[in-house]
């Protein structure tokens, strides 16, 4: 009754489950917490590298943060915002106005970009009686930034041309456009121009 069995020599196993060894299994556990920190550290110097250094105290990058920089005693203004120039033909060809600028405050002020509202208008800056580049509408032509300094008391102009032919028949009868500034001194100056187009 009371007999053993016993294993024959050669004899396999009956299906025992195999489970790793202690051994095996801090070496798996290992190489995941290792590979993990290596992760951790490789993302961590990916931040560090990626953060930006300090300023340079260069005269170029004071000036250039001086001009971006919104300036609460600068401030652009006009005393003519709006402009009509009545009834027009589009067989007389472009028409031309300038709007007078002034930087009404006590700090030099820059204007950072000069755009169009149609790509049938197109504006310079123009300054010292020096015009500056001409800039259309955003999407038609590039408008870079141009940091133009106007100093407190000094006067300028926005030359606008008008082209009343640029959208061909469909462009008959009132229009109306507008020419965009902006500015460290605050928010955008608009100046804005109507017409009567007839052919």
């Amino acid at each position: 009754m009371g007999k053993t069995a016993a294993m024959k020599p050669g004899a396999s196993v009956a299906k025992a489950a195999v489970r790793p060894t202690p051994k095996k299994q801090f070496n798996r556990n290992t190489k995941y917490i290792l590979g993990a920190g290596a992760l951790i550290l490789a993302v961590g110097g990916l931040v560090i590298a990626a953060k930006p250094g300090p300023v340079a105290n260069s005269p170029t990058a004071v000036e250039l943060v001086k001009a971006n920089a919104p300036s609460s005693a600068g401030r652009l203004a006009t005393t003519q915002a709006k402009f009509s120039f009545g009834p027009i033909s589009m067989a007389r060809g472009k028409v031309t106005h300038r709007y007078p600028i002034t930087n009404s405050g006590t700090e030099p002020i820059a204007v950072r970009k000069l755009y169009t509202s149609c790509m049938c208008t197109t504006a310079a800056l123009v300054k010292n009686g020096k015009a500056g580049e001409t800039f259309g509408m955003p999407g038609h032509a590039p408008i870079p930034t141009i940091n133009v300094p106007i100093n407190p008391g000094e006067q300028a102009f926005v030359e606008v041309i008008f082209d009343p032919a640029a959208h061909g028949p469909a462009g008959v009868g009132p229009i109306e456009r507008v020419v965009t500034l902006e500015n460290n001194g605050g928010p955008p100056l608009e100046l804005e121009f109507a017409a009567l187009v007839s052919p």
